[in-house]
């Protein structure tokens, strides 16, 4: 008899509980946790760095051709450091660390990281696993080169492996030693000496004697000026002495 009760009882409890459910509209269950999510990695743009996602030349897009004003991320495995950002020039290359102006525009990024490849394979490293990826594609027909200020130059005459104009990165800054070295350094008869910048002010142009010698040899860097925009670096002949 007693067990008949206390079943009744909690019968009783469960539809009274019931009912006073039904008259909170506010009450709502507890909803069992969800896992976060982890966020999506950006497809493109400079924060994107998409060459930072691949490790492997394998991997490497060998099916869309690169053209003038594209971002392109660029690393190199075996150096273990992030990924910068290249812009493909006006003249269709773009500008390699340790390698200098190779020809982008035209060919896919697998194409231009074989090249880079083999170039530094000659001198640099023994083995060089170089990773080129497109971040931004630049919009030709409205003539952007994607990126929203327009690309900056400096130039070297003289006594340098390659004279000419070179693009100022938009992500790092460039001192005068790191210009000649992009150049492929001296040439054999160069002054290391007395370089000369040439740099354009309101109120004309100021050249600065810069001794590269001091500061690629003996790393006084105190002297190692940075490059601005059309900046001139003239590199002259050593005076033979007999």
């Amino acid at each position: 008899m007693k067990v008949h009760k206390a079943f009744a009882f909690s019968c009783i409890v469960v539809a009274l509980f019931g009912q006073a459910l039904a008259q909170d509209p506010g009450f709502q269950p507890a909803k069992p946790q969800r896992q976060a999510v982890a966020p999506a990695i950006p497809s493109s743009g400079d924060e994107a760095r998409s060459a930072g996602l691949i490790n492997t030349m394998d991997q490497l897009d060998n099916t869309r051709a690169l053209g003038y004003g594209d971002l392109v991320s660029f690393r190199i495995v075996e150096d273990r450091t992030p990924p910068i950002v290249l812009r493909i020039q006006d003249s269709g290359e773009l500008q390699a660390p340790h390698v200098g102006l190779v020809k982008a525009a035209g060919r896919t990024c697998r194409d231009v990281a074989v090249s880079i490849k083999r170039e530094l394979e000659k001198s640099y490293y023994k083995v060089a696993t170089v990773i080129i990826a497109l971040d931004r594609a630049a919009d030709r027909h409205s003539g952007m080169a994607g990126t929203p200020n327009a690309p900056e130059f400096f130039t070297i005459f003289g006594q340098v492996q390659r004279q000419g104009k070179y693009e100022l990165p938009a992500d790092e800054d460039v001192t005068i030693s790191q210009a000649i070295l992009r150049a492929g350094g001296f040439a054999q008869f160069a002054n290391t000496r007395k370089v000369r910048l040439v740099r354009r002010t309101p109120g004309g142009n100021k050249t600065i004697e810069v001794n590269l010698e001091d500061i690629m040899s003996k790393g006084n860097l105190d002297h190692d000026i940075y490059i601005r925009n059309n900046d001139v670096v003239i590199v002259k002949e050593k005076i033979a002495q007999f």
